[in-house]
């Protein structure tokens, strides 16, 4: 696999302090399995689709107080070291300093000037993500955050994204491109009136389902909560969840779409 450009959505992973309740509820609504957990690095765990790496679970690091579960994604990048660099001198907070893992890659931890958590991998033996665009597997992501002027900079600086508005009089969004014509990641203005004060800035990562409805159903009945839709779209019929353990994530029907698609400029 060729590696990604700096600044593509590469990988995606979460804390769970059940993680043997993630692995089922995940397994039962997206068709994941998972492979052994790795003692050496946290019993981290991959999540496979058809034997193919899309995700993975963690439980929280010995003495961590307080965790809370949720989703991180993380993003190509050529150097880590580089990267944190970047990062600090666009007003962001390293949260974990550039660290190897193994001969897997390396990564940082960090936090944009509006609180959205993220990381960078910058590849080794694994590259990220060995399946996408498809039903079980990550397909898209935005960056929802109460402060856009503060994280459309910090972006922007940190990956070197073009940037195009939606021409929208109703909502404030934004897709970050790398100069391609395929956009790479989304941004939503959190507002009062749909984000209640007490959910920071975060970023919501959607998989891909063939049936939105079933998936929302079959999540709640395992005791997921949805949050909003099913919704119909240009991009696809979508809704956003918490899983038991109360992390975000989004599923979207990408087949199932209504509506002409917005302009950009």
């Amino acid at each position: 696999m060729a590696a990604r450009p700096e600044g593509t959505p590469v990988w995606a992973d979460a804390m769970f302090t059940d993680v043997e309740g993630a692995k089922s509820f995940y397994g039962e609504v997206l068709g994941w399995t998972f492979g052994e957990s790795s003692s050496e690095y946290g019993n981290y765990t991959q999540a496979y689709l058809d034997g193919k790496a899309v995700a993975a679970v963690v439980p929280p690091m010995p003495g961590e107080s307080d965790p809370k579960s949720a989703w991180c994604l993380y993003f190509a990048s050529d150097d880590v070291n580089a990267t944190a660099q970047k990062i600090n001198s666009a007003g962001g907070t390293v949260l974990m300093e550039p660290m190897a893992v193994g001969d897997f890659g390396s990564m940082v931890l960090a936090q944009d000037p509006a609180g959205v958590v993220f990381g960078a991998w910058q590849s080794g033996v694994h590259e990220g993500f060995e399946a996408e665009d498809r039903p079980g597997a990550f397909v898209w992501a935005e960056v929802f955050t109460r402060e856009p002027a503060k994280s459309d900079a910090f972006f922007t600086s940190v990956f070197g994204y073009d940037a195009k508005k939606m021409v929208d009089d109703q909502v404030d969004y934004k897709v970050f491109d790398l100069g391609g014509e395929r956009p790479v990641l989304g941004r939503m203005k959190m507002t009062a009136e749909d984000f209640p004060q007490e959910v920071p800035s975060y970023i919501q990562i959607y998989f891909a389902v063939d049936d939105c409805d079933a998936t929302v159903a079959k999540a709640e009945k395992l005791g997921g909560r949805k949050v909003f839709g099913p919704m119909d779209s240009p991009f696809g019929r979508f809704a956003a969840l918490l899983d038991p353990q109360g992390a975000a994530f989004a599923v979207i029907d990408t087949d199932t779409t209504e509506g002409d698609m917005p302009d950009f400029v």
